[in-house]
């Protein structure tokens, strides 16, 4: 009976032990987090129908694209909307160029212009055409959990801060909000050296494409702009699937 009795004690004391460890357990650390954002968010290619829908100072302006990129090398845009058909931009070699239909020219856009607003929008170019892995340059850190509503429905997120590695990042600092259930990228907030908030982002709306969950609306604000948000939109993505090279020429940008 006494064997028994002791026999009882030892197995609750297991099991509580388990449980009292399982929170624990079942938390990733923040190296972890941020490669599984990396996973969902990182492609090899895209081919994408887009809009950017700009409202800035009470005016409400619509973009309409169509894109392709491979890595975070070679991107191609061209707008079809009325006001802006036959604009084209294209990354390729480290250079980033742009053709307008009015002067027939190509301008390169480099150094400080990377920062500024692509197409009237709260997106710099390098927002734009950034694909470049977050765990190669930033140091993550948990600083928390929080609960975002994110259209309509609440989400249980974790909190990362992020530090760079270099000093020759736009954004020295970020933070993130991560979804405990899916790995989506919430929202996140970009920051100066000086810790003064530059821009947000929330998410719309991810979709499953393949074997990821892929964002697909999103808006973003320039908090140095007054009154002013971008959404952004993608349509028809098609994901890790071969592009011609011809995309990415500088024939194709200027015909």
């Amino acid at each position: 009976m006494l064997r028994k009795f002791l026999l009882v004690i030892v197995m609750l004391f297991i099991t509580s032990l388990i449980y009292s460890q399982a929170p624990f357990a079942q938390t990733p650390s923040a190296s972890e987090l941020l490669r599984r954002v990396d996973n969902n968010e990182i492609f090899s290619t895209i081919q994408y129908d887009g809009e950017i829908i700009i409202e800035h100072g009470g005016r409400r302006f619509v973009k309409v694209m169509k894109a392709w990129a491979r890595g975070n090398t070679h991107s191609f845009v061209e707008f079809t909307n009325p006001e802006d058909r036959g604009t084209k931009y294209l990354k390729r070699d480290g250079r980033l160029m742009v053709y307008s239909p009015d002067n027939e020219g190509v301008m390169l856009i480099s150094g400080h212009m990377l920062r500024e607003s692509m197409m009237g929008s709260d997106m710099s170019y390098e927002d734009a055409l950034d694909n470049e892995t977050l765990s190669s340059r930033y140091n993550p850190v948990i600083v928390g959990s929080d609960t975002l509503n994110i259209s309509g429905s609440n989400r249980d997120a974790w909190v990362l801060e992020l530090t760079a590695t270099k000093r020759t990042e736009s954004y020295p600092k970020r933070k993130l909000w991560i979804d405990k259930e899916n790995d989506d990228l919430l929202r996140y907030e970009l920051f100066a050296l000086s810790g003064a908030m530059l821009k947000e982002y929330n998410l719309r709306k991810a979709e499953v494409i393949g074997s990821r969950r892929f964002p697909v609306e999103a808006e973003m604000r320039d908090l140095l702009r007054r009154d002013s948000k971008t959404t952004f939109i993608m349509k028809n993505v098609i994901l890790d699937k071969p592009i011609a090279d011809s995309v990415f020429s500088q024939r194709n940008l200027e015909r």
